[in-house]
């Protein structure tokens, strides 16, 4: 069991990014005891893990049922996200690899002359986007209108709705949508 606490601490400590030393003077608790605590050399008392967990605003409990091993990746390169797109149309996602995701979050490419499709889509959640490059024109029920660089928007989704560029040129788009599981 000490093995246990000394390496929850350490990790603890590594995913708030603060240095051995840094905990040992907020905490009170000298450095090579804190030391001597991550390595399993030493068991803390109750009294001394509270005190160093009160640096970190956390109780005994939470210290030992919170998950330090299974963390959620965070940062994304352009690599790490998926394309869930078709028809020449790119939706990368963001966070695709997270279970329960709440959200989507995509970075979306139209080519000239690309569509979402005749038929409307509609599903449960919310959708907003923000176009950066391009025109899109967005189809949400009996509501249309073409949208430019800086237009956004925002609306339920379980109505009908289609994205088409008519343009030129390639639109680009980032947008959100709820829940979070793919279309």
């Amino acid at each position: 069991m000490t093995d246990d606490v000394g390496e929850r601490l350490r990790s603890l400590r590594k995913l708030r990014g603060i240095s051995q030393r840094e905990l040992a003077k907020q905490c009170g608790v000298t450095h090579s005891s804190l030391s001597l605590i991550e390595q399993g050399k030493v068991s803390p008392s109750v009294s001394s893990l509270k005190k160093i967990l009160n640096a970190f605003a956390i109780s005994v409990g939470d210290f030992f049922t919170m998950d330090l091993d299974n963390q959620e990746q965070i940062f994304y390169s352009p690599d790490d996200l998926v394309d869930i797109g078709s028809d020449n149309i790119t939706l990368k996602l963001v966070g695709a690899n997270r279970p329960n995701r709440g959200l989507a979050f995509m970075i979306e490419h139209y080519p000239p002359g690309t569509d979402t499709g005749q038929e409307m889509i509609a599903h449960h959640g919310e959708e907003a986007g923000v176009v950066l490059e391009g025109e899109i024109e967005l189809t949400v029920g009996s509501s249309v209108r073409r949208l430019g660089p800086g237009e956004s928007y925002y609306f339920k989704t379980n109505v009908p709705h289609r994205f088409r560029n008519i343009g030129d040129v390639g639109c680009k788009i980032v947008s959100c949508a709820t829940p979070g599981q793919a279309f």
